[in-house]
């Protein structure tokens, strides 16, 4: 008799959304029926229903082509939005940078010990956590602009705490700021990009903030050499100043518009963005069906992203988060110049080579993501990553045995180059650009503050244990880092979905629609 019951009530849902399921005829739905909302086996039941007839318009559409209104599409205020958000992800690499030049300067001026210094250098990660855990439902809250601009006046109060530092105190609470600002711009630059940029542009405009993230980067170690860490600190307050005066001129995001209910700002947003000339009217129907539809289901918590319609994207997202920081991307990074003198190489060619390889190698990854797609440019990432453990594993086992000693040499700053340039193509801003797009917008803050947090401990993880490991052994340091890759590879092949050439709204359904087939 109960079966027959769930029957009926499927058979009503379907019969009131042949082609689209609209927030008001749920309601109705909900209001006409006497069943027991309480019992969890009819609510799920229920939604998955919803679920089903929103994706097939989804799905339908993605196969028929979005391409309505012919006109051709103005890119400028996309653009120009994606450069004042970026200026953030430049701030988070001065942020990031900022120590490794400064060290002996600080600890000089300010008479540090080394922990101190030490506290110092690592309390910027721990700022970042806590932006990673608050940033999400800030932004859901306040907009992604509001956030933007939260992020840089944490980036503010810290930098000048630093300029006017005369001791430690004051010095690791600027820290700390700058590391809450680092961690939310971590979060938010991507996931505005995303929601902005129409999905041919996607993919590259959201791997710039890894460019502009390992620009800042080695921008502040080059101007550090020839400027005091003072001077230094106020040098990173110009992004900031940028972004906040760029926030002026850019829309807010029309995702986040039209799910807060602002319907008429989300159009005409939406019309900025995509031009005067084009046709939005099937964009903008597209994401307001499926705000509408996400909306009737019950407000997410925090427990509600390991439900079985949200288990695909969230461990997606956390696994390549996993995957990119215990790689061990941050152990070279923080220490490449004390890798190269245990190898016997010059620390300073070296760091010079890696710096600039950095740099072109991310922007060559950004150029061609929407061309090559995301999971074949982090496959050819996550194998270039495995062949310079591989390499750099042989070359400390040389050193160590003390065989082909002038080999090795060679053969660890290979290894190493190897490992940067792969990380920087593929691994560094592709699980960003892929965290940013598979979330449904009622459980990104959450999510999204998840997949961060996992980051930002994966990078304290692998930073704080890399002088251990490789006091342990240099050559089995590397080999850990060589099956932590592998395994990224399968990963990759047999989970990721790929992202390239679909909307947002597409590509969150078709992850629901498998995570509701596998179970």
């Amino acid at each position: 008799m109960w079966m027959e019951f769930k029957e009926i009530i499927r058979q009503r849902i379907i019969h009131h959304s042949n082609d689209t399921v609209s927030s008001g005829k749920l309601e109705q739905i909900r209001c006409g029926s006497c069943i027991d909302w309480e019992d969890m086996a009819i609510k799920e039941d229920v939604e998955n229903v919803v679920q089903e007839n929103i994706r097939e318009p989804l799905m339908r559409g993605s196969r028929e082509g979005s391409g309505r209104g012919c006109s051709k599409e103005d890119h400028g205020m996309v653009y120009l939005s994606t450069f004042v958000a970026v200026c953030g992800s430049y701030e988070f690499g001065c942020c990031l940078g900022y120590s490794s030049p400064t060290q002996s300067a600080i600890t000089e001026d300010l008479n540090l010990s080394t922990s101190e210094y030490s506290l110092f250098g690592s309390i910027l990660t721990f700022g970042a956590m806590i932006g990673a855990i608050t940033i999400g439902p800030i932004t859901d809250f306040v907009g992604r602009k509001g956030a933007l601009r939260m992020s840089c006046a944490f980036c503010v109060v810290g930098w000048l705490a630093i300029y006017f530092a005369e001791g430690a105190w004051v010095l690791d609470i600027g820290r700390l700021a700058t590391g809450y600002g680092m961690g939310a711009f971590s979060y938010v630059v991507p996931i505005f990009i995303s929601e902005i940029a129409p999905k041919n542009l996607r993919g590259r405009l959201t791997a710039l903030t890894q460019l502009m993230i390992v620009s800042g980067i080695s921008v502040s170690f080059i101007v550090g050499l020839v400027v005091s860490w003072r001077a230094l600190a106020l040098i990173g307050l110009i992004p900031c100043a940028v972004t906040l005066f760029g926030l002026f001129f850019i829309p807010e995001s029309p995702r986040w518009l039209a799910n807060t209910g602002r319907h008429e700002d989300f159009e005409v947003v939406l019309q900025k963005l995509r031009g005067k000339e084009v046709d939005v009217s099937y964009e903008a129907a597209e994401i307001q069906d499926y705000i509408a539809t996400l909306n009737s289901l019950p407000r997410s918590k925090l427990l509600d992203l390991f439900q079985r319609r949200y288990l695909p994207s969230v461990m997606t997202a956390v696994f390549l988060m996993v995957f990119q920081e215990l790689g061990g991307i941050n152990g070279v990074c923080f220490y490449v110049s004390n890798i190269f003198e245990q190898a016997g190489f010059s620390s300073t060619v070296g760091t010079i080579i890696y710096a600039i390889l950095q740099v072109v190698v991310t922007g060559i990854g950004a150029s061609i993501m929407d061309k090559a797609g995301r999971k074949p440019l982090i496959l050819t990432s996550a194998s270039g990553l495995l062949l310079g453990c591989v390499v750099t594993t042989i070359a400390f086992f040389l050193t160590a045995q003390e065989l082909a000693l002038t080999v090795a040499p060679v053969l660890a700053v290979t290894g190493i180059l190897i490992f940067i340039g792969a990380f920087s193509i593929g691994m560094g801003a592709v699980p960003w650009t892929i965290m940013s797009e598979i979330f449904p917008i009622n459980i990104k803050g959450q999510a999204g503050s998840l997949a961060t947090l996992v980051n930002w401990f994966g990078a304290w993880l692998c930073s704080y244990t890399f002088n251990f490991l490789m006091s342990w052994s240099t050559y089995g340091t590397f080999i850990l880092y060589a099956a932590i890759n592998a395994l990224a590879i399968v990963f990759v092949i047999f989970f990721v979905p790929e992202t390239k050439g679909k909307t947002l709204e597409e590509i969150q359904a078709a992850i629901s629609k498998e995570g509701s087939e596998e179970t």
